[in-house]
């Protein structure tokens, strides 16, 4: 019923930058939070930032200051404008949303498929 789909993924040098987006469609009633996790191989997967759908953010402490969490609640999408890249920062980038559905009560968590982020030495 609801689908997100992330762009933005790819390879960049070491202090470099990228920005992913992920865009929500289907029957969205509206949507509460949303954020971006990361999963590197060997790892579990953690969260990187998240935004309510009044714009209050959270960030790991690994990537504040250098990570920007926005989101267009008009176009249902959020994104992650990422600077001063790390080699530690490569993984599978996942989105995530907080959906309050057309036609449930309540709310239901999806995920975005993933973009994969290689952050080069």
């Amino acid at each position: 019923q609801v689908l997100l789909v992330e762009s933005g993924g790819g390879l960049v040098q070491a202090g470099g930058s990228l920005r992913l987006s992920c865009a929500a469609s289907g029957s969205i009633r509206s949507i509460n939070a949303m954020g971006w996790y990361r999963q590197a191989p060997g790892n579990q997967r953690e969260l990187v930032a998240t935004i309510t759908s009044g714009g209050s953010t959270n960030y790991a402490d690994s990537v504040k200051g250098r990570f920007t969490i926005s989101r267009d609640n008009t176009k249902n999408t959020v994104y992650l404008q990422m600077n001063s890249l790390k080699p530690e920062d490569t993984a599978v980038y996942y989105c995530n949303a907080e959906v309050v559905l057309v036609v449930l009560p309540g709310t239901l968590d999806y995920w975005g498929q993933g973009t994969q982020v290689t952050v080069s030495s």
